[in-house]
């Protein structure tokens, strides 16, 4: 255990769900209220053929919330204002249904309303048989979820965001409530600091319907400001154009959207003198066309000349920026020569550290949920294994936190 005090005072929404786990919950909400938090318990229709309301409103010394409208007086139960009351909500035993319909935006009860309504971060324990829990509709909801920065608390682990893969039975809950005891004491590592953090790829525009880019999905940048806003930082988040599925809802990050590597470039230039760190996850083109069509270019023969200018060095200015105190990240992807070329680019940018990932390592580089790296100094190499970019977010701001 952290410690008990990292849990008092904070206000906890416990959702509860149609499983025969359920029982579990009161186990869960003694230790939260034994370590001084405040539970409100909200529980689907199928949570209480499972167990009573009664139960949880002794234990919580609060009505429980399940329908819109209360029965007896009509008082409407406003998901909103949970929303906004919480610290933290945690989903345990969250079955394959709910999670499904976190996943999917399906409001159809006050447990999935309140969660769509949620401010704070948002711990989900599932709960089913193996083979529903293996299920790839299942595999992708509950990557889904975890894209949107909810936590996983893996049945079988107790660890957070870790690989999603265990046995179907739901975390016990000590392991559930130290989840949440280590989240809180990580939360107040960064506290009072401001990152700065570049995401996804730039588009670089031949005319209105072409452009030259590259793969980058974003993933790895949207990992490191989840991780970066979940220890208290304030995140200035600039992101090149992504899927629209990626988004971020912790309240410490601030988006700001670009396309090009120039408006990328104006941007880090505005925000980089006010923080304490960047970290440069961006896939940024280094060269754009020398000039852009104003209309649609069409087919006039065989060959297409296309002369390219070299973009500015975001990388670049913001190392010769750096002043005592602020410490900068960057990323390198590399075909060949690895780890030369990252050591190269580490001194010619005036990095404290960069990250070292290769095209030629397995699920790793653009577009995957996984990412292998390297973390190198001027003296140092760090090898890590393959694993979720959760976690490689975790080990890159961890060393971030040691400098």
């Amino acid at each position: 255990m952290i410690g008990g005090y990292m849990l008092q005072g904070k206000k906890i929404v416990l959702g509860i769900t149609g499983s025969i786990a359920a029982y579990k919950s009161c186990l869960i909400i003694r230790q939260l209220v034994k370590r001084g938090a405040e539970v409100q318990v909200v529980i689907t229709p199928a949570g209480k053929e499972f167990i009573t309301p009664i139960t949880l409103s002794a234990l919580t010394s609060k009505p429980v919330v399940s329908d819109f409208f209360a029965q007896r007086d009509g008082t409407w139960h406003s998901h909103v204002d949970l929303g906004l009351w919480a610290d933290a909500m945690v989903i345990a035993p969250a079955t394959a249904s709910t999670i499904g319909k976190m996943a999917n935006g399906v409001a159809d009860n006050m447990l999935i309303t309140t969660y769509l309504s949620m401010k704070a971060p948002v711990f989900i324990a599932p709960a089913m048989d193996l083979d529903m829990y293996a299920h790839p509709s299942t595999q992708q909801n509950l990557k889904t979820l975890q894209s949107y920065g909810n936590h996983i608390i893996e049945p079988g682990t107790g660890f957070l965001a870790s690989k999603l893969e265990g046995k179907g039975r739901m975390e016990e809950p000590e392991n559930i409530v130290a989840c949440l005891e280590k989240f809180f004491a990580q939360k107040e590592s960064m506290k009072g600091k401001k990152v700065l953090i570049t995401a996804g790829p730039t588009y670089e525009k031949i005319d209105p319907v072409r452009f030259i880019g590259n793969y980058s999905s974003g993933k790895m940048g949207f990992a490191l400001a989840n991780e970066c806003a979940n220890r208290g930082a304030q995140v200035e988040f600039v992101c090149g154009p992504v899927s629209s599925a990626m988004q971020v809802s912790h309240p410490n990050i601030h988006r700001t959207d670009v396309e090009s590597a120039q408006e990328m470039f104006e941007a880090c230039k505005t925000l980089y003198p006010s923080m304490d760190s960047a970290i440069l996850c961006a896939a940024v083109a280094d060269f754009a066309p020398e000039t852009v069509a104003v209309q649609k270019m069409k087919r006039t023969g065989d060959d297409l000349v296309i002369r390219l200018k070299p973009n500015p060095d975001i990388a670049a200015l913001l190392g010769q920026m750096k002043k005592n105190g602020q410490t900068l990240v960057g990323f390198a992807l590399e075909t060949n020569d690895e780890e030369s070329n990252a050591q190269s680019k580490l001194k010619k940018k005036n990095f404290d550290f960069i990250v070292l990932n290769s095209l030629r390592d397995e699920g790793a580089g653009f577009r995957t949920d996984t990412n292998k790296i390297s973390i190198i100094t001027s003296n140092t190499k760090k090898d890590y294994p393959l694993k979720t970019k959760g976690e490689v977010a975790k080990d890159i701001v961890d060393e971030l936190e040691c400098l």
